[in-house]
């Protein structure tokens, strides 16, 4: 019977090891605000077919950043993410007619150049950060997003020079996901991707995600500040080397 609920080429332990990987990086997620994504694509690069790792990705990522943006809602900065959804939009058209057009390599290059340069590299103060540079980087983040899947890390490089409040930034980061998966998965949807046959596979992706924040908010809230930056900078650095290892193979 569980068969019968799975895509096509799924096999039943492999969806087993999906649902369970979902609820680990959505615990990570929640109490360091990234990594999860990135887990995930790798997780699904090796369990399902190529052509439909970002979109299936992009869904998992709507519920359970959706989930992680309801349990931490009241932390929420709810300008930064307006114009943050403004910049999106004009991304996701965007990336929408070029999708199959530019070569991965360059964009993983680009992204982990700059996510290593603003985890690491002191940021002047720019006046308009928060609102120009939130329009920009939403454009860029859910253009490449389209292309590479996981851009977290990449919102999350964006956060950090705001010196927000690790609530704050968690919480910000979660809605502002949400929305850029959610444009995400709608463009998938006008290109003719159909995401019929994954839903129940993703729905339990989805609850079991639910489950992990959860538990991972529970850890955010004993987690001292100076710890919590120093894991998400280190976090940047290993995703950022990554995407630059990813880029010149």
């Amino acid at each position: 019977m569980f068969e019968i609920l799975l895509p096509a080429g799924v096999p039943p332990m492999i969806a087993l090891l999906l649902i369970a990987v979902s609820f680990v990086t959505s615990a990570f997620t929640a109490a360091f605000g990234i990594g999860g994504g990135t887990v995930m694509l790798g997780a699904l690069a090796g369990a399902v077919p190529p052509g439909v790792i970002i979109a299936v990705h992009g869904l998992v990522q709507v519920g359970s950043n959706l989930g992680r943006s309801y349990v931490q809602r009241a932390h929420a900065l709810w300008p930064l993410v307006a114009r943050f959804t403004l910049g999106s939009l004009a991304g996701v058209a965007l990336g929408a007619l070029f999708v199959v057009a530019l070569p991965e390599r360059v964009l993983l290059g680009l992204l982990g150049v700059f996510i290593l340069a603003m985890a690491w590299i002191r940021k002047p103060r720019i006046p308009g950060l928060a609102s120009t540079g939130l329009l920009i980087g939403g454009a860029l983040s859910t253009f490449i997003t389209m292309f590479v899947g996981a851009t977290g890390p990449f919102v999350q490089a964006l956060l950090l020079p705001l010196n927000l409040e690790k609530r704050q930034l968690i919480a910000t980061h979660a809605v502002c996901t949400t929305i850029q998966h959610l444009l995400k998965v709608f463009a998938f949807g006008l290109l003719g991707f159909s995401f019929a046959d994954w839903l129940p596979l993703v729905a339990a992706m989805i609850l079991s995600g639910f489950a992990g924040t959860l538990a991972g908010t529970r850890l955010l809230e004993r987690l001292p500040e100076r710890w919590f930056l120093l894991t998400i900078k280190l976090v940047l650095t290993i995703v950022g080397l990554d995407l630059l290892r990813r880029a010149l193979l």
